[in-house]
């Protein structure tokens, strides 16, 4: 198998320094997204006791030259620490913290989406919106050739994969296990997992989260994967269709409700979410993939379990639908919907902003109002 160099390091000499007492001292690994918008990076620091709350961890700064997020003539952007968590890799008391990255200015970075989404989340808190994502990825060997699949051919077709169980059917269980501890060590609020439709291929659940947490912990958990995958020497990828021909692509469905939803006679505040989504699909399209749709026409072709990227639809357990509502809550009468069309690689917090915008704020046209 195609593995990094670096995973057949002999992680018992690693194991050696893990065990060294550190006293009251503890490292802190700030996590920010770089300006793809998609990649993540990191940097640790020293702090001289153990922070109890977000407001224990200093502000901090990087070069952003380096992450395409600023030029070297001016690269200094700030990390102001958002959310934090409990580091399952060199374990308690050292923390993770994710970071909004701010400019020299002090304006939120380019790809800095968590603050419109905050402003957004603020307005719209009466309604108490819960969501759900289903992040699926693709494993791929160091040589980007996906984890497990013949070098010089193909698996067989689609069909025994999803939510197998088996050698011949599944790749990769340990990093999928250990991403879920990872998560629950940390305080992510992971849901589930489960192997997808097509082979080397999985997903994630996190949630039920109220507001901000959603996109919070859903980058959390897209950081800790990537760092578990690392140590495995293999790659998770996010890529919306990362094999072409005849094989699914990779989503981050999103669930959402309100405390109206959510009650007795919920599904006809359902149902009109559902008609003012209707009429900003091209809106939603463009903020469901980091490259305003071009990510998703790959993936969102009307085949594979998926609507048409150029047309509208919902129902009721239907999911080659761009909403579907579950089955379940269709016999409720009372639940929540699924939205399929936001694509594995989507920026969770405009995703949701959107979402708010939307079926809350009542914001109509192709463009926001922020």
């Amino acid at each position: 198998m195609s593995v990094s160099e670096s995973s057949l390091l002999n992680k018992g000499v690693r194991d050696q320094y893990m065990k060294l007492p550190q006293g009251e001292r503890v490292q802190v690994t700030y996590v920010w997204i770089d300006g793809t918008g998609e990649g993540l990076r990191c940097k640790t620091r020293t702090l001289d006791s153990e922070p109890k709350c977000l407001e224990d961890i200093p502000e901090w700064n990087f070069d952003g030259s380096s992450t395409y997020q600023a030029e070297g003539s001016n690269s200094d952007m700030y990390l102001i620490p958002v959310c934090m968590f409990r580091d399952p890799f060199i374990l308690d008391p050292n923390k993770l913290v994710l970071c909004e990255v701010l400019k020299y200015n002090r304006k939120p970075a380019e790809t800095n989406l968590r603050m419109r989404c905050k402003q957004a989340m603020d307005l719209a808190a009466d309604s108490h919106p819960w969501f759900g994502m289903e992040q699926e990825y693709t494993l791929l060997g160091i040589n980007k050739h996906p984890y497990g699949w013949p070098q010089n051919g193909f698996p067989g077709p689609q069909g025994p994969y999803c939510c197998g169980v088996g050698a011949d059917k599944v790749y990769g269980r340990d990093v999928v296990e250990s991403h879920y501890k990872a998560c629950m060590y940390a305080g992510v609020k992971i849901a589930g997992c489960n192997a997808e439709a097509m082979p080397s291929q999985w997903e994630f659940q996190v949630g039920p989260s109220e507001g901000m947490d959603m996109g919070d912990h859903l980058w959390m958990a897209r950081f800790l994967l990537h760092r578990v995958c690392e140590d495995f020497g293999v790659v998770a990828t996010l890529d919306p269709k990362p094999i072409p021909g005849n094989w699914n692509g990779a989503g981050c469905h999103t669930n959402f409700s309100t405390e109206a939803m959510r009650n007795k006679g919920g599904l006809q505040h359902i149902e009109e979410a559902i008609e003012r989504l209707s009429k900003r699909h091209a809106f939603h399209i463009k903020a469901y993939d980091p490259k305003g749709g071009a990510d998703n026409s790959r993936r969102l072709t009307g085949f594979h379990s998926t609507s048409s990227i150029h047309d509208f639809s919902a129902g009721v357990a239907n999911r080659g639908a761009s909403i579907r509502i579950p089955r379940q809550v269709g016999q409720d009468g009372c639940g929540y919907f699924e939205d399929r069309r936001p694509s594995a690689n989507c920026d969770p917090y405009a995703v949701t902003e959107a979402i708010i915008r939307t079926c809350i704020l009542n914001e109509t046209g192709d463009q926001d109002a922020a």
